[in-house]
């Protein structure tokens, strides 16, 4: 479905014209979705997770084609864009239209969404959240969801693999005392780009950049580090050096 062939609307929440945060080595515009059926307590974003601000979506077209000429992709994040499945279809499709790259940043609930977007050849890039080991995730956001992330997972995996995703990345935000999770997921996660992101909630102290580095030490593997001291940097281990160099 094109997005000029119905009348359609999304439920706003906000619009960046121009950001060089959210799509490493690029500019980008970043436009935010109201609602998600997940109520994490360290969300950053929780002010847009539920409400309703209906725009038609030729509005935020016309926001984007405002900030073409100086960006060279778009995100969309949320709450959770996946959540609206044909509004984020037709701001995708317009966006390509445009020639922009697009991304989205996801929890990976809504699985169907994802293989819309990478069957359409319409998603260039996906960070997807993955918030503990699967057998956890029935107390943090309940187990009704596990399989729908478990596959998003693996249509990513399967479509970067395949060269039909340009990037993809796991992304985990990491509090203090969840530091073993981390090896549970990024088994999971194979050869995919992990993302070890400070996580900041209420009063516990946030891991800080060199804890977060003596995680990645265990990994053996190249990491993104993240946090909002030192923004995003690249981190290999010298036990993910020497194992680049056996290969």
């Amino acid at each position: 479905m094109r997005y000029n062939e119905v009348v359609m609307q999304v439920n706003f929440g906000g619009f960046v014209p121009l950001s060089t945060v959210d799509w490493r080595g690029r500019s980008v515009c970043t436009v935010f979705f109201r609602g998600c059926p997940v109520r994490c307590v360290y969300c950053q974003n929780d002010a847009i997770l539920s409400g309703t601000d209906m725009r038609p979506i030729t509005e935020v077209i016309e926001m984007i084609r405002g900030s073409r000429m100086f960006v060279s992709g778009i995100i969309f994040s949320g709450g959770e864009p996946t959540m609206q499945k044909d509004a984020l279809l037709a701001l995708a499709q317009a966006s390509k239209d445009m020639g922009l790259l697009v991304g989205v940043q996801t929890n990976g609930i809504y699985p169907d969404t994802l293989d819309a977007l990478i069957q359409g050849k319409i998603l260039d890039r996906v960070a997807l959240d993955i918030k503990a080991r699967w057998a956890r995730y029935n107390n943090l956001i309940g187990g009704k969801y596990v399989k729908n992330v478990q596959r998003s997972l693996a249509l990513c995996r399967e479509a970067y693999e395949a060269a039909r995703l340009l990037e993809f990345e796991v992304v985990v935000t990491l509090f203090r005392g969840y530091e073993d999770e981390v090896p549970y997921i990024v088994a999971e996660a194979g050869g995919t780009e992990i993302v070890l992101q400070q996580g900041v909630t209420g009063n516990v102290k946030p891991l800080s950049e060199d804890e977060l580095k003596k995680i990645g030490d265990q990994l053996g593997r190249r990491v993104k580090i993240r946090t909002r001291e030192g923004g995003e940097l690249l981190y290999e281990s010298d036990r993910s050096r020497r194992a680049s160099r056996k290969r």
